[in-house]
């Protein structure tokens, strides 16, 4: 039974990604964020039980990438085509059909092109997972920005908007260019040769995971101090952090 138990936490993650997607779709942002941080954590703890219990598996590292596609690939395509027609209604509920939305007829119906802009992110991702899964020198880290962490990336914008209530923040995440460039930097980082350390800890002694500790004590307190304002702060310094470390390493 214990080789099936990680399948079945992937399983959790793909099911949370599932529900994520109608919420999305449904412009209820908040709770689709929800679902994605939980499959997130189930996302993490399926590999700590493969290790745990020495149940590795090729099907357990497909169904794992299958589960990511949904959750931390499609989910962040709709997030962004959301906030891309936010940014051209100028609210929270899109209507793809408004004259605001600068209309253009596409396969006989009425919609505004650019909010589908946003699933470059999806298209990224899901190039990102393929490759990840022939690569063989990803086992302890990782080259580009790992999907779950674009995930966060993407949803702490809605997150910003709603719970931080900033007018110059509102401003920017709800500006079409701010949109476009996030999602190109976004789908650049998912698959840039950029090396990046992984959280996977070998052993708990501080001089091996000097770096993890570090990221870890400085995540909680931006955490605390910035609440959703911390999530892009977290990604900017664990790439800086990971470049820093690989030229040091270098040296």
């Amino acid at each position: 039974m214990k080789r099936h138990i990680p399948n079945l936490i992937t399983l959790l993650n793909l099911f949370c990604g599932c529900v994520a997607v109608i919420f999305a779709v449904l412009n209820q942002l908040e709770i689709a964020a929800l679902f994605v941080f939980l499959g997130i954590v189930f996302d993490f703890f399926d590999g700590f039980a493969a290790r745990i219990l020495n149940a590795q598996s090729p099907v357990g590292l497909q169904l794992d990438s299958l589960a990511d596609m949904i959750t931390s690939g499609l989910v962040p395509g709709i997030v962004m085509f959301q906030l891309l027609g936010m940014s051209m209604t100028g609210g929270w509920n899109v209507d793809l059909s408004s004259q605001a939305a600068n209309d253009t007829f596409w396969v006989g119906l009425k919609v505004a092109p650019l909010p589908f802009f946003g699933f470059l992110i999806t298209l990224a991702s899901g190039y990102r997972l393929a490759k990840f899964n022939v690569d063989e020198d990803q086992q302890s880290s990782f080259v580009g920005l790992p999907t779950p962490a674009n995930t966060l990336l993407i949803l702490s914008l809605p997150l910003i908007l709603l719970y931080h209530n900033n007018d110059m923040l509102n401003n920017v995440i709800l500006n079409q260019w701010f949109l476009i460039g996030m999602t190109l930097l976004s789908a650049y980082l998912l698959n840039a040769k950029i090396g990046l350390f992984a959280l996977k800890f070998k052993t708990w002694d501080f001089k091996d995971n000097a770096l993890r500790y570090i990221f870890i004590i400085v995540c909680l307190v931006l955490i605390a101090t910035m609440k959703f304002m911390a999530i892009p702060a977290i990604i900017g310094f664990y790439i800086l952090s990971s470049v820093v470390s690989n030229f040091s390493n270098r040296d």
